[in-house]
Order: structure tokens, then sequence, then C-alpha cells
């Protein structure tokens, strides 16, 4: 079953759309923001890792050339191990989906989020980190989602949802989390004052409350049944 839900959000269109691509996936989504698209997927073994004494989740942001409409140059045509952005944006989704795996759930899982195409104005990242929350929701995985992300910027005396890639302000905030609370921030400002910011946390949590909403709906329409945990394992 295919199904797409869109919302006007921070003056542009965001879709999130599951049951086109990648089916054989656990859980997967396409996101667009403006004309940049990821493809965000989930995949976790059947069985648990008997022997780990850890949750062996994997996260993965993958970045190509061609989706910017470029090709590499010079001796090496092709693309190499992945850039310091796209490991730090691993790590930006990582963060604030980890600690909502059930405790129990010991299965390796795998979380994949590929940029299709990037407009050059809108900043993949924080729709990625909309993807994989919104791919784990789906996908049955004992996920205590959802959440999502936004980006805010601060210019005359205002707050900025998601201010373009050229844009420039005197904040750049990620702010990722759930209905109820905040469970990961990164930032750098100009100087702001401590109300400015706690301000700033305020809006962002607001501001993503919608997406939290759409793929609350969509879970409610078509996600997977929920795989069983093993309560007695260690």
């Amino acid at each position: 079953m295919i199904l797409k839900r869109s919302i006007n959000w921070g003056g542009r269109e965001l879709s999130i759309e599951t049951g086109r691509w990648a089916n054989q996936a656990d859980g997967s989504v396409v996101v667009r923001y403006g004309e940049t698209t990821v493809l965000c997927t989930v995949v976790a073994a059947k069985k648990a890792n008997s022997d780990a004494d850890f949750f062996p989740l994997t996260v993965n942001y993958i970045e190509k050339a061609y989706a910017a409409g470029k090709f590499p140059g010079g001796f090496v045509k092709r693309e190499g191990r992945p850039s310091e952005h796209e490991t730090l944006v691993s790590r930006l989704i990582d963060r604030p989906i980890r600690p909502l795996f059930h405790e129990k759930f010991k299965n390796e899982t795998q979380v994949i989020c590929t940029v299709l195409s990037f407009d050059g104005q809108n900043d993949p990242d924080i729709i990625s980190i909309i993807g994989a929350s919104a791919a784990l929701t789906l996908s049955g995985i004992p996920f205590l989602g959802p959440i999502a992300a936004a980006r805010i910027g601060y210019e005359n005396d205002e707050y900025i949802l998601n201010p373009k890639v050229d844009h420039n302000t005197d904040l750049n905030l990620i702010i990722a989390g759930s209905r109820e609370g905040v469970l990961m921030v990164e930032s750098g400002s100009n100087e702001l004052s401590e109300s400015d910011m706690l301000a700033a946390l305020k809006f962002g949590h607001e501001s993503y409350q919608p997406i939290i909403e759409i793929i609350t709906e969509m879970a409610e329409a078509v996600a997977k049944d929920p795989w069983e945990v093993d309560e007695e394992s260690n």
C-alpha cells in the first residue's frame, strides 16, 4: 500500500511517502523537502545476538555527487569512503533514535539514509532524522517513537524554521525530540543570551510537532505488527 502525507512546513512542502520504494526493508520512507529527497530504510535481524552486551545499531548517512547533479573529477572517478560530513550527520541521526529502542532489543539493526536529490537550498540532514524516525515507526521494530527534528535560525529578533543553506543567521540550532520532550540539541550561535536560546528550544520543539502527528497518522494506517521482545534476556 502506497501512502503519502504532506504538510507546509517553514514555507515549503514536506512529504513522507511509504510503500513505493525498498519494500523488502522492514521499514522504508521517502522524504521530500522542497526539491531535496532522501530515502530512509531500516532492516533488523530476526533473531537477537545472544553474545552482544550492547545494542548493535548501525546508522549510515550517504551522499552521492549525482544527487546534486555533479560527478567526481580527477584521476579517481569513483566516490570513496564516507566524508567527514557524512560521518557527522550519521551521528546526528543516531543520537536521538538510539535511546528509544527497547532496552532488551539486541537484534542487529541498520538504518540507512541515502540522499537521492539535493536542491542546494534544503539541507538533507534534518529530513534524514525525520525519515529514520518514520521508517522505524512503521517497521514494527520496538522503537518508542516517533521523533522529529528541526533547524532553527535567528535574525532580526525572529526565529526562522529551517533556514536555507545559503541563509546565514545568528543561530544554527538543530533540535530533535518526541511529543513530550527534547532528546538532542546541537547548536552554534553568535553571542545569544540564555533566554534567547531557551526560547529557540521551545520554538523548535513546537515546530516539529506537526511532523510527529503525520508519522503517527501513517503508523496507524500502515505500520507492521510489533515485534516481540524477549523480556527475560539480558
